[in-house]
């Protein structure tokens, strides 16, 4: 039998609880009645330019401070083109290699054991849409699509895999249990 190493990384979403979205003034709030959150600008029609809400950013380096992240000096938005049905743009604004933050740690309890798991980084970007299907529309044998979520602002934390971690072992999830405390770290109902 061979050993088997356990590699565990997770990128968390969290939706940020601004009153716009991320890169136009629409309504930030969730639900509504379907497609009445949305504009030229969040549905990427010929001719417009994102306006970057600031307190999308505020929130972003709130959470960087408090994590003992890096904050970079210098950050870009990309474009990551692909097919959603519900991504009416056929791109979403993110970030990848030059993040607002890098590094920083959450801590976790596991078994009565305090552990700190490192982060690789702090990015931002857009949500999409959401497709909705069959009875869940109301109408059977169809998919319609409500765009309200497109550029709702996210923040990706993403820990550090344990395959391209520093030396130290003790600075990544390590195991199921881990993971599952890690995850349930926000407010619990």
């Amino acid at each position: 039998m061979t050993d088997r190493k356990v590699v565990i990384g997770l990128e968390i979403h969290i939706q940020l609880n601004t009153d716009s979205k991320v890169f136009c003034g629409c309504d930030n709030s969730f639900g509504g009645d379907a497609n009445t959150h949305s504009c030229p600008r969040c549905l990427g029609m010929p001719g417009v330019l994102p306006v970057f809400n600031k307190d999308v950013l505020t929130k972003t380096m709130t959470l960087a401070s408090a994590v003992g992240a890096k904050i970079a000096d210098e950050c870009q938005f990309v474009r990551k083109n692909y097919f959603y049905p519900d991504l009416p743009k056929g791109y979403q604004i993110s970030q990848f290699d030059q993040c607002v933050a890098n590094g920083g740690g959450i801590e976790i309890e596991v078994g009565g054991k305090t552990k700190f798991i490192g982060l690789d980084r702090i990015q931002i970007e857009e949500d999409a849409g959401k497709s909705v299907h069959g009875e869940d529309s109301g109408i059977l044998d169809s998919s319609l699509v409500d765009v309200n979520r497109c550029g709702t602002p996210l923040l990706e934390v993403i820990s550090l895999p344990n395959s391209r971690s520093p030396v130290d072992p003790d600075l990544y999830l390590s195991s199921p249990d881990e993971a599952h405390e890690y995850l349930n770290l926000g407010p619990q109902e």
